[in-house]
């Protein structure tokens, strides 16, 4: 029976951060876009439902994780050893496709920003590649230093994050206007569930985060639960200040940024009357897109270690640094409206399948037919196995639909969100 080690209360405080930073992303910028057309409480109720989907699989990616005794194992060794070589090589493809849709997409949004910064306080105004330059490699270069340093740079940025939030909120309060709350299309709501899933993604990196908790299954528990819990409470505070503020048409709309693809902040500091509503929210996007950056980065950065079989030291380290920066900046930089596109796709079909399915499948297999430890089981058995699954498996349908627009003649909405993503 595998012990847990003890480990630090601040290194467990710090993975929760930076599960709640990988979380608390894009999709921070995204969210409001993609549910505002739904209203409040429809996007708060699919929201809830969508959180304790992504929470159980990472609860489920951890323990088969455990069962994994070779130091440094990812999803490739997983689902190799579960799975066989046809789970390796759709393992292979989807985390490839999540983390780099991922990481571009923050990079994209993160340039943007930088432009707003750089106008706003030096009056300058540099092209979106060297804005995407200087965030890749100002970031980037931080996963360099290893899981140690991201996890202290990524604790400093989360607490700055928070505090740009707790202001903006504050701010916010005065702005909010209650009429526009009214607004409810429930059956319209199904179709966020895409990107909400990809709000809560984080289980790209929780294989990093096992050595860095030595294997202590309590402490990465409060981690995952924690680190979601914090997400959820801090996305359902911003909806309800963005749907507060922000109309669902006209001029400057949610139906505007729908369409154009862009972060919700760009639209967000037309409705303001304070500009310290504007300037908190830049703040606040930027220190969101940098911890989910970090945390997606790491994640991929160890997930090439592992299935390359690329040491990390030496030469080792510069190449896993170049497979990363060189294929973001090339997308982040040269495909237009890449924000939403990424965010949206890699939710419907990466973490539907990657981060969802293919976990309870491998606790599934590996419970009932391989016979693994009983040890560090997830509460829920078969029921809640089948449950999550199910879950999954409709939330892939829905893209699949929407993506292809077959569901479009039933639901009006569905033809402005195909067009808008």
């Amino acid at each position: 029976m595998e012990k847990s080690t003890t480990t630090p209360i601040g290194h467990t405080i710090a993975a929760m951060f930076l599960v709640g930073g990988t979380c608390i992303g894009g999709g921070m910028l995204a969210l409001p876009v993609a549910t505002g057309i739904s209203g409040l409480l429809p996007s708060i109720l699919v929201m809830a439902i969508c959180w304790m989907a992504m929470t159980a699989s990472a609860l489920f990616l951890l323990e088969v994780n455990l069962w994994m005794r070779k130091e440094g194992a990812h999803i490739i060794t997983m689902t190799s050893t579960i799975l066989g070589p046809v789970g390796k090589i759709i393992s292979w493809c989807l985390f490839l496709f999540i983390s780099y849709a991922s990481i571009v997409a923050y990079t994209s949004a993160g340039g943007l920003l930088i432009s707003n910064i750089s106008n706003a306080f030096f009056g300058m105004e540099l092209s979106q590649a060297w804005n995407c330059a200087i965030f890749i490699l100002t970031f980037g270069g931080v996963i360099y230093l290893g899981t140690q340093t991201v996890g202290r740079v990524n604790t400093i940025l989360f607490i700055a994050m928070i505090a740009a939030y707790v202001g903006l909120v504050a701010t916010g309060l005065f702005e909010v206007k209650s009429e526009l709350f009214v607004h409810k299309k429930w059956i319209t709501s199904i179709f966020a569930v895409p990107l909400l899933l990809t709000s809560f993604s984080f289980q790209t990196m929780l294989p990093s985060l096992t050595p860095y908790l030595n294997r202590n299954v309590t402490a990465l528990r409060w981690a995952i639960i924690g680190g979601t819990g914090i997400a959820f409470l801090v996305y359902l505070l911003w909806l309800w200040m963005v749907l507060g503020i922000v109309p669902v048409d006209g001029p400057n709309s949610l139906i505007e940024a729908l369409e154009a693809g862009e972060p919700i902040t760009q639209f967000l500091r037309e409705h303001v009357k304070s500009d310290w509503v504007s300037y908190l929210a830049e703040y606040f996007a930027f220190f969101a897109l940098v911890t989910s950056f970090l945390g997606m980065a790491l994640g991929l950065f160890d997930f090439l270690s592992d299935g390359l079989k690329i040491k990390k030291t030496g030469i080792g380290h510069v190449i896993l640094g170049l497979l990363i920066v060189v294929p973001t900046y090339i997308f982040a930089v040269y495909f237009d409206r890449v924000f939403l596109v990424a965010l949206d796709t890699s939710g419907g079909f990466g973490d539907s399948i990657l981060n969802g399915m293919i976990p309870v499948l491998m606790v599934w297999i590996g419970r009932y037919y391989l016979r693994f430890p009983e040890e560090n089981r997830t509460p829920g058995g078969k029921p809640l196995l089948i449950i999550v699954f199910l879950f999954f498996v409709g939330a892939f349908i829905l893209e699949l639909l929407v993506q292809t627009g077959s569901v479009c003649s039933i639901f009006d909405y569905c033809k402005d969100f195909h067009k808008g993503i």
